[in-house]
């Protein structure tokens, strides 16, 4: 893999670190604006927010900017979102800042994964993606932990400044490490098509909507247990309160892995990894029920859960781009939107079932539900996908056996020669002249 992935991860671990840190730092933070815990809950809610609407947003608006300075355009933003939520005299000035962070986030991993899969040949695309992401699985299991121990001790302020200096550290590996035609394509900078009506007809595409709905609901499942997993873990468990954080990082470590996982097997087999690692989330969810009621047991189902969760990460990412083809950029920000959608939503839901007096486990079968649909969605999409691929090759076959192909028309008009049924893409329209990006799909 190339060193300039590296500069990605790095990126990629200061905002994942960025964006779940104040879990561990509420009280801090509603210590210092003296609100409530639930006001103070605001930054997390409000980051989400900003991932939704700025990650496409930045990307349209941005569509026009070399990649590459795009990347370092969109760091400096998040540099400058955490600094001043560092030196924030108030707590609306915090939100702002939060906001601000948040812009970059969705652009940053959406462009990035572009980027990272334009750096390699196309059959480690996903791992490539996935070598990116380790970033992010990473702030799970150090960087939140470090930043809550680092605020707690230094004050939360600290932390951010601290999550800022990683920003000017990957800053400075992207300026050094990431060739400036990365992200372009075939025939670099000059060659790619800067328009934005080819970005939004790539949305177009049912596969693309299909390839988003399975984000909101499959990673989206994982959402609804871990949301809940401190009451879960004490008052089911019986861990106690100290114990959250170390089960938080056996939760990242599973993270971790199953990227790892979901990469090197996306590129070989995107479905039939899809349709594996939902299958699984989905049995691990359900069995999380049961098993969070057994110290042991319920920590090693937590691990399975972050590692199925997380094993649908690259496919799932991958999947949109490849769909897309030509015009990945709105949709693969969008996707990433897509991801902090599925977890707001499951949030809530799970919210719904607990308060409906349904108990502290309630959210695991949510999540079970919700990667149950996503698995639906998959099996749908590859349907879709097989039957479009019949449809072309019949009329590629249709055309060859009426001989208007064959060779110039009877007119004269020079038409060349019919396309080779052989050579026509297994079912996606937009992506026909993509074969190899795909090849892992069949």
């Amino acid at each position: 893999m190339p060193l300039a992935l590296l500069a990605l991860a790095i990126g990629a671990f200061g905002i994942g670190t960025t964006e779940f840190i104040p879990m561990g730092l509420l009280p801090e933070v509603a210590d210092t604006y003296s609100v409530s815990i639930p006001t103070a809950g605001h930054v997390l809610s409000v980051y989400a927010l900003g991932v939704v609407v700025g990650g496409p947003l930045l990307a349209v608006l941005g569509i026009r900017v070399p990649r590459k300075r795009m990347l370092l355009s969109l760091m400096g933003v998040f540099i400058a979102g955490n600094l001043l939520s560092a030196l924030a005299p108030g707590f609306g000035v915090m939100l702002a800042g939060r906001v601000v962070a948040a812009f970059a986030h969705g652009a940053f991993f959406g462009i990035g994964a572009v980027v990272a899969a334009d750096l390699v040949a196309p059959r480690k695309r996903a791992a490539a993606i996935a070598t990116m992401f380790t970033g992010l699985t990473a702030a799970n299991v150090v960087g939140v932990p470090a930043g809550t121990w680092l605020g707690q001790a230094f004050g939360w302020r600290t932390t951010f400044a601290v999550v800022a200096g990683l920003g000017v550290l990957a800053l400075a590996g992207i300026a050094a490490l990431v060739p400036a035609h990365a992200g372009a394509g075939v025939g670099g900078e000059a060659a790619r098509d800067t328009r934005l009506r080819p970005e939004f007809e790539a949305l177009r595409n049912v596969q693309v909507w299909l390839a988003m709905a399975m984000t909101v609901l499959g990673f989206g499942g994982v959402f609804a247990a871990i949301s809940y997993i401190a009451p879960m873990m004490t008052d089911v468990a019986g861990y106690s309160e100290g114990s959250v954080t170390w089960l938080l990082v056996l939760f990242g470590v599973g993270l971790f892995a199953g990227n790892l996982v979901g990469g090197r097997f996306a590129d070989r087999a995107l479905m039939p990894s899809l349709y594996i690692s939902l299958t699984g989330l989905a049995a691990s969810l359900a069995l999380f029920t049961a098993t969070a009621h057994h110290k042991a047991a319920a920590a090693v189902t937590l691990m399975l859960i972050g590692a199925f969760g997380f094993a649908t990460v690259p496919p799932l990412q991958k999947r949109v781009m490849d769909q897309a083809a030509g015009a990945p950029t709105l949709a693969s920000s969008g996707n990433i939107a897509a991801f902090n959608l599925g977890n707001a939503l499951a949030t809530w839901l799970g919210g719904v079932v607990i308060a409906g007096g349904l108990g502290y486990t309630s959210p695991n079968w949510v999540g079970a539900l919700m990667a149950l649909s996503a698995l639906a969605l998959a099996v749908l999409s590859a349907r879709l996908e097989r039957r479009s691929g019949r449809r072309t090759v019949e009329r590629a076959g249709r055309t060859v056996a009426s001989g208007t192909g064959a060779g110039p028309v009877a007119s004269g008009t020079g038409a060349g020669p019919a396309p080779d049924p052989a050579d026509v893409s297994g079912g996606v329209p937009e992506g026909a002249r993509h074969l190899e990006s795909h090849a892992g799909q069949r």
